[in-house]
């Protein structure tokens, strides 16, 4: 599902030297094709960090602290191929630790989420982007999944309710652009080939995912929101979704 520059990344750029695909780990047999492919950390594999305790440690926020907003939606979740990768914020990812990848949330917003058909809920840090599939709206890590029964479906309703976060919501932040997945490179290829000549002054990168798909992402000049959102109103393609994405 869902790991950007500043989002980290491997990044190929187009017409340049292709980035090999990566091999990635057997995914877990429960639910794993469905909910694998939606976030964007592409940076080889660190070595595995202790996190005995990871599962356990959950943000401290109190239990009946007034949300900021709320929304609604579905949620996925994403394990094993980005475990120890590099996540949006710097981090390695850890699919023991209560975390979550959003697309336009600031990074490091505390937010809790509660599974509406069962009521279960968790308060989760947002580490990470994604999810990259129409429809979704968070990528809940592993741990988290399992505490509100999304891990066995794969795919649950969930309200989102936001916290805490390090910066304003309304205004500010960093705004790119991603578009995919693709399945062949080359079709990536020629998207973003298209969008460089069209947007003179952003930066078109491409980029392979853990699990073997293909993306574009779009900087825009000054990672200016407007701008960001102009590309995606005027953008159009036959694979894939095109996402707006906040980078900070």
């Amino acid at each position: 599902m869902t790991v950007i520059l500043l989002f980290a990344v491997l990044l190929t750029g187009c017409g340049e030297h292709k980035q090999a695909r990566v091999a990635v780990p057997a995914p877990p047999p429960m639910s794993e094709p469905d909910s694998q492919a939606d976030s964007a950390a592409t940076e080889p594999p660190a070595q595995p960090s202790p996190a005995s305790d990871a599962e356990t440690d959950a943000p401290a926020i109190p239990t009946d602290a007034k949300p900021l907003s709320v929304q609604t939606g579905l949620a996925s979740w994403y394990g094993a191929p980005y475990h120890n990768r590099r996540g949006s914020n710097g981090e390695l990812y850890n699919m023991n630790a209560l975390t979550a990848a959003h697309r336009t949330l600031p990074l490091g917003s505390i937010v809790r989420v509660t599974n509406v058909k069962t009521g279960r809920s968790v308060q989760v840090r947002i580490t990470d982007r994604g999810p990259f599939v129409e429809g979704r709206i968070l990528d809940l890590s592993q741990a988290a999944a399992k505490r509100i029964d999304v891990w066995q479906a794969g795919v649950a309703r969930v309200r989102v309710e936001v916290l805490r976060t390090p910066v304003p919501l309304e205004t500010g932040g960093r705004w790119a652009v991603q578009i995919g997945s693709f399945e062949e490179e080359d079709a990536a290829d020629k998207l973003a080939e298209h969008l460089s000549h069209r947007y003179h002054t952003a930066k078109v990168q491409c980029f392979s995912s853990p699990v073997g798909d293909w993306w574009v992402r779009v900087r825009v000049q000054d990672d200016d929101r407007k701008r960001a959102e102009e590309v995606v109103h005027n953008t159009q393609t036959s694979q894939g979704s095109i996402f707006l994405v906040r980078l900070d």
